[in-house]
């Protein structure tokens, strides 16, 4: 384990602000499954606003490594045709997940715009993806991986490994 220290709950509240100002009335949610997920569930309940869920698996370009994940996870309970789409994550690394979600959110119509939020920016992208808003930036080796983890409680923490 490492040393990083990273208070989830603390983290959380900064993104719930700069998510507040990235807000329009035309705003949805999307968490991105399964961390960004939890957090746009808690911040659709803070923020009284429209939220669902996506998931890379079926855009990824690295599913021969992966394996295909469980790919049911995507439920957007709302029209996307002409939305703001606010993409919530909870890590942000190479940027290919990003991509892939992107490209699964068009399958279901055309957003006016997306932009993306997350709870921590760990840099390392391959890809030319920057979120509009991150409650953090750290720098991790690139063999390790940040995760968020979430109690019964509903409390959020890290997991460095």
């Amino acid at each position: 384990m490492s040393e990083l220290l990273l208070d989830a709950e603390a983290l959380y509240l900064e993104l719930q602000r700069g998510v507040q100002r990235l807000l329009t009335p035309e705003t949805a949610l999307v968490g991105i499954w399964s961390g960004g997920a939890w957090l746009a569930e808690r911040l659709a309940a803070d923020l009284a606003v429209a939220a669902g869920t996506i998931s890379s698996a079926m855009h990824r370009d690295d599913f021969g490594s992966r394996g295909m994940a469980k790919a049911d996870h995507t439920k957007l309970p709302f029209d996307v045709n002409g939305r703001d789409i606010l993409l919530i994550d909870d890590v942000l690394f190479t940027g290919r997940t990003t991509r892939a979600v992107i490209n699964e959110l068009f399958d279901f119509g055309r957003p006016a715009s997306v932009r993306l939020a997350v709870l921590v920016d760990r840099g390392g992208r391959q890809l030319p993806i920057e979120p509009a808003f991150s409650a953090a930036r750290v720098t991790l080796k690139a063999d390790q991986s940040l995760r968020l983890a979430r109690g019964e409680d509903g409390r959020f923490s890290f997991e460095v490994k």
